[in-house]
């Protein structure tokens, strides 16, 4: 290989948007995927008649870059908005799923929170910054601006629907940034939300609650495959990358073994979108202390459950999102995704499809059980709670169990994130990207790539290397 091809680790998203944007731009590139297929998580396929994601289910269309990818992969014909019935978004209290409200008439008649919590939320701009000097967890933050049972009924449920996480842990400036940055530019959250929406209209953004959510007719491994159609020559699949070193010069060798045979690359310039306990394995012998600070990220395990059920054997309305399940109900699993509503197209009209999601955080032992008993027990109250009579069962039963599935930004996080910037300092040419930095969803994931690839251009107008 040449020793000014840019070279990427990692074909999911992060990777694969980056090389597509740096190839555009007239850069050689180079990807190394251990995998012998593109997507990262973004893993979709079709079994009996069924379209099933185990990785993300949809993506947020709330940066531009999204819809130039689409048009310009024309991915047109392929791409698929939300339902409109998708809105109503349920949370389960008891043995009932009550809709979350969407406005202040439905907010004052939900029996989801009490009269006493209601009117705690309306004091919320009139309540005081927390400490911003000290980096407090999503719960502690929730728990001063809008009072516990707000944090037990909606955010711990988001919070396991998002992150599969624990809101005990994880760093509201690190996990929630922009929810914060409104405590801290404005004061509170619903004033910041007022000044927030006039920003994102100068910007042409979109914030999570407006942006249309968005898959494809073949589900999200769609947009990685398009994105890699377009540099089939530049991937090198089931190329695992086992030692990153560094010599006197500054430039980069890298260790791959392929298909069980080993080979050296050299590059002066490399972009890891590795996940950071996959990183830590090969960039060791170039410094110990960044190994220590990617070991210390914690991946909670991940359960995904498909079920697919005769429509007509189903009691509850299907009229939205799914329904999340805050902690104190105790509950086998985190929540579930009513797919086929949300995408009508992933079934025919006799089935109704359902996306469930066990383990995360709040079920750290998910590993150690046994996996089976579990997805019976699953099962078992899902169809409870979504008045499936006997003796009715699933047609389908599909599962895919992620020892690491998403990466926590806990307490603590933002000393991570310094060290990774004095890391790049000190080994320019070297760049982390993934999404164990600035975001883990699919839309925070594309918006990096389109940062990450500039870093690389600037480095590269301000270097003497002649690429």
């Amino acid at each position: 290989m040449e020793k000014n091809k840019i070279i990427i680790l990692g074909a999911g998203i992060s990777g694969l948007t980056t090389a597509y944007l740096l190839r555009k731009k007239g850069f050689e590139i180079e990807v190394l995927e251990a995998r012998p297929e593109p997507g990262g998580s973004m893993q979709s396929k079709r079994k009996e008649g069924f379209l099933i994601d185990y990785g993300p289910n949809s993506g947020l269309d709330s940066t531009p870059l999204i819809g130039q990818l689409v048009e310009e992969l024309g991915l047109q014909d392929q791409l698929l908005f939300a339902n409109q019935e998708a809105k109503k978004r349920y949370v389960l209290k008891g043995k009932r799923l009550l809709a979350l409200p969407t406005n202040p008439f439905s907010f004052l008649g939900t029996s989801l929170f009490s009269a006493s919590a209601k009117f705690r939320l309306l004091k919320e701009p009139f309540i005081g910054k927390t400490d911003a000097f000290k980096d407090i967890s999503i719960a502690d933050f929730v728990r001063h601006r809008l009072g516990k049972e707000f944090l037990e009924n909606a955010i711990d449920p988001f919070i396991s629907g998002i992150y599969a996480g624990d809101p005990e842990k994880l760093s509201v400036k690190s996990a929630l940034p922009k929810l914060y940055a409104l405590e801290e530019k404005h004061g509170g959250l619903i004033k910041g939300a007022i000044a927030g929406a006039r920003e994102r209209k100068k910007n042409a953004e979109k914030s999570r609650q407006s942006a249309q959510q968005f898959s494809f007719k073949e589900g999200m491994q769609t947009l990685p495959k398009a994105l890699a159609s377009q540099m089939e020559e530049d991937i090198q699949y089931n190329s695992i990358v086992e030692k990153i070193e560094q010599d006197m010069g500054g430039a980069f060798r890298l260790i791959v073994n392929k298909n069980g045979e080993q080979r050296m690359l050299e590059t002066d310039i490399v972009l890891s979108t590795l996940p950071a306990y996959r990183l830590s394995d090969c960039i060791r012998s170039i410094d110990q202390t960044l190994s220590e600070h990617l070991d210390a990220l914690y991946y909670p395990p991940v359960m995904v459950l498909y079920l697919a059920f005769r429509r007509k054997a189903i009691r509850q309305p299907l009229d939205g999102f799914g329904f999340l399940v805050p902690g104190q109900e105790r509950r086998s699993f985190l929540g579930a995704i009513w797919s086929s509503v949300i995408f009508p197209q992933r079934a025919n009209d006799e089935y109704a499809t359902f996306t469930l999601f066990v383990g995360g955080a709040r079920n750290p032992d998910l590993l150690k059980k046994d996996l089976e008993a579990k997805k019976a027990e699953v099962i078992r109250e899902f169809k409870q709670l979504m008045m499936i009579a006997e003796p009715d069962e699933p047609v389908l039963v599909e599962s895919k169990v992620w020892p690491k599935a998403i990466p926590q930004y806990n307490i603590g996080y933002h000393l991570h994130e310094t060290y990774f910037q004095q890391f790049e300092a000190a080994h320019p040419g070297l760049f982390l990207g993934g999404n164990f930095r600035g975001g883990i969803s699919v839309s925070d994931c594309i918006k990096n790539s389109e940062i990450n690839s500039q870093r690389i251009v600037d480095y590269v107008q301000k270097s003497t290397i002649g690429i």
